[in-house]
């Protein structure tokens, strides 16, 4: 979640994530975090040679393109749509995130209405979906598909995509209802299935809500993504309590039925998987995404954190990453935030 808005940046403030490789600057084989000077909920896709990158603006959608995620503070910044003014959705344009469906590109984000009550313009906020049949997604040939909601049409922020083989399912953070005191600002992560990229059908179905303590310090579960382990198991990582505490941070479910529709098939971790390091700097790192390494052998994890405590969910978020690992069970090991002054490997290449 986004309360600030953001503005992406080239330049880079030096900050360093990762294992230890040395004490001095960065070489052609290390590379320093953060990637680049801020960057709210940050999202990356692989497709061909090139890594697409994204994150929250507050006002467009923009994309950068590199063959190297060490080198994305050298991409070209490519905005690809605005919304236009006096729209449901032409305020606050949170969390992004790039697909490539069907041999077209989807971008999914949350946006609202400008309205003088703050309490109306979170209420209104809605999934919304925009469409390019280009080769390539760095263009402006963007078409406005529309909001993308289950039949309750209820507050719905960060959605993603699962595939699998009889299809797709998008899964989101939303409320229970629109009713904020019976609400009362808790956050669920829901699923229902996808008639088309911009249509779901069918019921929502709620596969998680903030249930342990790490949780709960501000009854948020959002930012949902998937990722596979190498033999190919389904992971669903989410972030969870608020993200203007710094307890921010990353849980996981897995998939161990077969129909992701069933509740009962979504099995919580009861403990977080990465959170903050005071002994680090690292504070409330979280929204995370994933990326393989250039030569397919490595899986790495993307997300936003602050340098320092109390900062929030403001612009001095910043996009790191570090290499994760699988343990025997081929569960996610994703590690310990790394301290921000020691160089990183960069990610393996062919």
């Amino acid at each position: 979640m986004v309360f600030f808005l953001v503005s992406c940046s080239k330049k880079s403030e030096g900050d360093v994530s990762g294992s230890e490789v040395g004490e001095d600057t960065p070489g052609k084989d290390t590379f320093l975090n953060p990637l680049i000077s801020n960057g709210a909920d940050p999202w990356v896709l692989k497709h061909g040679n090139s890594y697409f990158y994204t994150h929250t603006t507050g006002g467009n959608l923009e994309l950068r393109e590199t063959a190297f995620m060490e080198d994305l503070e050298n991409a070209d910044v490519q905005e690809i749509w605005e919304p236009p003014s006096g729209e449901d959705y032409s305020f606050q344009i949170w969390a992004p995130e790039l697909h490539f469906i069907d041999d077209k590109w989807y971008m999914y984000f949350a946006a609202t209405s400008h309205n003088e009550d703050s309490e109306k313009v979170d209420a209104n906020r809605r999934m919304y979906v925009i469409e390019s049949s280009s080769e390539s997604p760095m263009n402006t040939d963007w078409e406005f598909k529309g909001k993308i909601s289950d039949e309750t049409d209820y507050w719905a922020i960060d959605g993603t995509v699962l595939n699998m083989d009889e299809g797709n399912y998008f899964i989101w953070s939303g409320w229970r209802t629109t009713n904020q005191p019976e609400n009362s600002g808790k956050q669920q992560l829901y699923i229902a299935r996808m008639k088309n990229p911009w249509t779901l059908e069918g019921s929502r179905v709620m596969i998680s809500e903030p249930e342990f303590d790490w949780e709960r310090n501000g009854l948020v579960n959002e930012g949902p993504v998937v990722w596979r382990n190498p033999d190919g198991e389904i992971f669903l990582f989410y972030s969870a309590s608020g993200c203007w505490t710094d307890e921010y941070k990353i849980g996981v479910l897995q998939l161990k039925g077969g129909n992701p529709l069933d509740a009962d098939s979504w099995i919580k971790h009861v403990d977080p998987l990465f959170e903050k390091s005071e002994a680090n700097s690292v504070y409330g790192p979280g929204h995370n995404s994933f990326f393989k390494s250039p030569d397919g052998t490595e899986d790495w994890v993307l997300y936003h954190a602050n340098n320092n405590s109390g900062e929030g969910c403001g612009e001095k978020r910043k996009p790191r990453m570090q290499k994760i690992d699988w343990d025997e069970n081929g569960f996610p090991v994703l590690g310990v935030p790394a301290d921000t002054s020691i160089p990183m490997k960069i990610p393996s290449s062919n």
